[in-house]
């Protein structure tokens, strides 16, 4: 298993400068933004989706396995953006390296895991808000969920929803007993990349606190059911404004 990257709003301000050299100053208006982002391997290709009014926060998805295709364009991906956005929520998405703009090389998820964490320090200096979802889709999921493994947070900063969609339980060391209390997994019995039966194996290992959906002949990629995941995303959104 890959070690878990730590993130901490006590990281020096240099470690943050440093990530956001460069940066755009200040904030972006309602609308779609993309930017570029320094990161650890350089350059971060970075999508933007900004909610109208005031923003209350923002999120990270994070895409699949990108040697098979993967990016931030992924319907999956966009699909949770936009539920994100439509609940107030700036929605951050990005390309990992390798992928389109986004410098360096496929790195086994170690180096994706630090490029999320610097994204995430770009993204609390940038926006000055809180950071309310980290949300992943396939390998973007294993990513997301060793990046919350390792979360350092202080009681002020508080720690953002983890979501799991099709997490790749048989392709990647996961372990599910670490799973935060409030994770959110979702995922199809009609999975034909990761099998549904090894899905429920491992989550059978996790907490009761961990809610889990299971979306009735729903495949990897949940064609024809995107429908289904918008409305379980926005059930976990409203959970987020509940609690806010």
């Amino acid at each position: 298993m890959s070690e878990a990257i730590v993130v901490s709003s006590q990281e020096p301000r240099s470690l943050v400068q440093a990530f956001v050299a460069g940066a755009p100053v200040g904030g972006y208006p309602p609308g779609e933004h993309r930017v570029l982002v320094a990161g650890p391997a350089g350059q971060m290709d970075v999508a933007l989706s900004v909610p109208p009014g005031e923003a209350t926060g923002f999120a990270i998805v994070c895409h699949p396995h990108p040697l098979m295709g993967g990016t931030m364009d992924n319907k999956v991906v966009t699909t949770l953006a936009r539920v994100c956005r439509d609940a107030g929520l700036i929605a951050v998405r990005f390309n990992f390296r390798g992928v389109a703009a986004s410098a360096g090389s496929f790195d086994q998820g170690a180096g994706e895991q630090r490029d999320v964490v610097a994204l995430v320090q770009w993204g609390q200096a940038q926006f000055a808000l809180p950071w309310r979802v980290l949300a992943g889709f396939s390998f973007g999921a294993y990513v997301s969920a060793q990046v919350h493994l390792g979360l350092a947070v202080d009681a002020a900063g508080g720690s953002p929803m983890l979501w799991l969609v099709a997490p790749p339980v048989t392709r990647f060391a996961l372990s599910a007993q670490t799973l935060s209390p409030g994770t959110r997994v979702i995922y199809g019995d009609a999975d034909e990349v990761v099998d549904p039966t090894a899905i429920a194996d491992w989550l059978a290992t996790a907490s009761d606190e961990v809610l889990v959906t299971v979306i009735p002949g729903a495949g990897h990629f949940f064609h024809g059911q995107l429908g289904a995941l918008k409305a379980w995303a926005q059930s976990a959104c409203g959970e987020i404004e509940n609690a806010g």
